[in-house]
């Protein structure tokens, strides 16, 4: 199958450091790859996958202070997409709305993953006008503010079997892994550490538009005993972090669509405690996988309560549900559906 990956410009693919949408990708089109399909990635030019890599703008635009208008580079990415597109027998974007004119135009079946919140009112207006575009979700939480979309499936997020690997938890700490906002819960972590009497080690990435919240409200928490700021980490730290880490928390303040931390700590064999929003309850196997729970001090109880669960069940878990290899096998399902339904209205042109 000739399947053209369509990745967002703001990182490269895969990131270097935080970057979850463009980690998939880059996971996405090694496996397809390894399944033996022909597979183009659109994206900067310092992506680095195991496939062809259309370069339609030299480096990561998080990376480019030349670039004051981020969708301009987004336009000319999807311009070389739809020249291209009979190449493919399938265009698969990452790339939200900004590509659904562009992409029913294009006279090639496509579809796009929703990799982030659909609950703003204007979305709603989007779906309205594009109640045709295929898309699928990363969680059936994801979903909710928006039903009348034209949803082919939920695809759960996956990572290689081996990019993440058991430990012990020997470091006995919790950890906190991500970015440094309020959706986050950064200070919660903090607060439940504290009540649980445990060390907290936070490695998390501050964007700009949170240097305020950070400055303010996170900082002072840092000189507290027990609490150490690590600050942003990449892949290859990440086996040491989570798999000495005895929980990780994830004290969410918004309705999450999917949360890859999440399934990084199950694949250290690292129980998940977390608020029961958004995706959660579809990731975390209460009582198996970690604890889902629903206020401070129930999570701090649960953070306690970890070390009685098994890791090496987490670990299995995460290898029956959240391999980068079952989440290719589950898209190529949906490709094939796609083609499949698009075959009579080739023939008929």
């Amino acid at each position: 199958m000739k399947i053209a990956q369509v990745a967002p410009l703001m990182e490269a693919v895969p990131p270097k450091l935080y970057g979850g949408s463009e980690r998939i990708v880059a996971y996405l089109c090694n496996e397809l790859a390894a399944l033996g399909h022909d597979v183009t990635l659109f994206a900067s030019g310092d992506s680095d996958v195991a496939c062809r890599v259309a370069a339609v703008w030299p480096r990561a635009l998080r990376l480019d202070n030349s670039v004051r208008d981020y969708l301009a580079p987004h336009m000319i990415l999807l311009e070389a997409v739809v020249r291209r597109g009979e190449e493919f027998d399938v265009i698969h974007s990452h790339v939200d709305y900004v590509g659904y004119s562009l992409l029913r135009r294009a006279g090639v079946p496509f579809l796009t993953t929703l990799h982030g919140r659909l609950d703003l009112p204007v979305l709603h207006r989007i779906y309205d006008v594009f109640d045709d575009v295929p898309v699928v979700t990363i969680s059936d939480a994801q979903r909710r503010p928006v039903p009348h979309a034209n949803y082919l499936a939920t695809i759960q997020h996956g990572i290689p079997e081996r990019l993440l690997l058991p430990g012990f938890g020997a470091g006995g700490y919790l950890a906190f892994l991500g970015r440094i906002s309020p959706e986050k819960g950064p200070d919660a972590a903090i607060r439940i550490a504290q009540k649980a009497g445990m060390p907290i080690r936070i490695a998390a990435k501050v964007d700009a538009v949170d240097r305020q919240y950070f400055e303010e409200l996170i900082e002072p928490l840092l000189g507290a005993p027990g609490v150490e700021f690590i600050g942003e980490i990449g892949d290859h730290q990440k086996t040491e972090f989570l798999g000495n880490a005895a929980a990780l928390l994830f004290p969410i303040a918004w309705a999450e669509p999917f949360g890859l931390a999440m399934i990084e700590a199950m694949a250290c064999g690292t129980p998940v405690v977390a608020f029961g929003r958004g995706s959660v309850p579809e990731i975390v196997d209460e009582g198996i996988t970690g604890f889902i729970v629903d206020n401070e001090d129930e999570a701090a109880q649960a953070a306690a309560a970890a070390s009685r669960l098994d890791r090496a069940r987490v670990r299995r878990v995460f290898e029956q549900r959240f391999t980068a290899r079952r989440m290719a096998e589950d898209y190529l399902n949906v490709y094939r559906r796609l083609i499949a339904r698009d075959e009579p209205l080739r023939e008929a042109v």
